[in-house]
């Protein structure tokens, strides 16, 4: 975050990091014996406004050429993710609760979805990030995001003959050019900007979200996610934010704000 700032940017993004920092670890933690999921689940007001910290909107890129995002840029809604493929809560909220959120949210214009990448723990995060990246770079980003994970798929480990065999699976072309692409320094800054943003959030484990500006830690149920959702499109709505499309004219999360495929509903599976 520069310095340059204003005051009530830091403010803002200071009284959201101490709560990812205070929920993160509670959220993400695994279950005791005998629970169900998450330990802890976010609450969500029915006021739109309620945790919200406006300042934190303008995390949201909205770049139509963004290569690791869903949807339309100028969607009322955008979801940002800070995750890690050796994650096991993100590969949850991945098969289980994206997909589920991309037909309903993103397929209809509400919602776009910003990847970040948050490699935490250690060399082989940090490649798969890189992979991930350079996967994108060839229009192949979501692809290989389902395959990363796929259920098992954290087990096999993200050395480097199975992150080419991802590549491979994902449909990335030019096999070469992912390769050197994975190890440049364009793809190891990409990972640290989106890296260093988490950490300014007081992101400390994975996944953690921003919502229009609300932080979410952990991979919270379903009804958490819809519930946020709609309750920012309702505030959108309200500031005079463009409505989503009638469903007769879907902004379908298979094609971007710039016309280049993208995946379907069940991409990010």
């Amino acid at each position: 975050m520069s310095r340059s700032k204003p005051i009530a940017v830091v403010s803002g993004v200071a009284v959201a990091a101490v709560l990812l920092g205070v929920v993160s670890y509670t959220a993400t933690k695994p279950a005791s014996p005998g629970a169900a999921g998450s330990s802890s689940v976010a609450e969500v007001s029915a006021d739109p406004s309620a945790g919200v910290y406006a300042e934190l909107e303008a995390y949201a890129r909205r770049d139509a050429s963004d290569k690791l995002a869903l949807g339309r840029a100028d969607a009322p809604v955008v979801l940002i993710e800070y995750a890690d493929f050796k994650c096991g809560y993100c590969g949850k909220f991945a098969r289980d609760t994206e997909p589920v959120l991309i037909e309903k949210y993103v397929d209809n214009g509400t919602l776009r979805i910003e990847w970040r990448n948050f490699p935490i723990f250690g060399e082989e995060s940090e490649a798969v990030a890189r992979a991930s990246w350079a996967a994108g770079q060839q229009g192949r980003f979501w692809e290989f995001h389902r395959a990363a994970y796929a259920e098992g798929a954290k087990e096999k480990g993200f050395g480097k003959d199975r992150i080419a065999a991802l590549a491979k699976e994902a449909g990335v072309p030019d096999a070469a050019r992912f390769a050197k692409d994975s190890e440049g320094a364009a793809a190891r800054a990409a990972v640290s900007a989106d890296q260093e943003q988490g950490y300014s959030l007081g992101a400390t484990s994975t996944p953690s979200f921003l919502i229009n500006g609300r932080p979410i830690a952990g991979a919270q149920p379903l009804e958490t996610f819809t519930e946020t959702i709609e309750a920012a499109a309702k505030a959108a709505r309200s500031a005079g934010a463009p409505k989503a499309p009638k469903p007769s004219e879907p902004a379908k999360a298979s094609e971007s704000a710039d016309g280049a495929a993208k995946p379907g509903p069940d991409a990010a599976r």
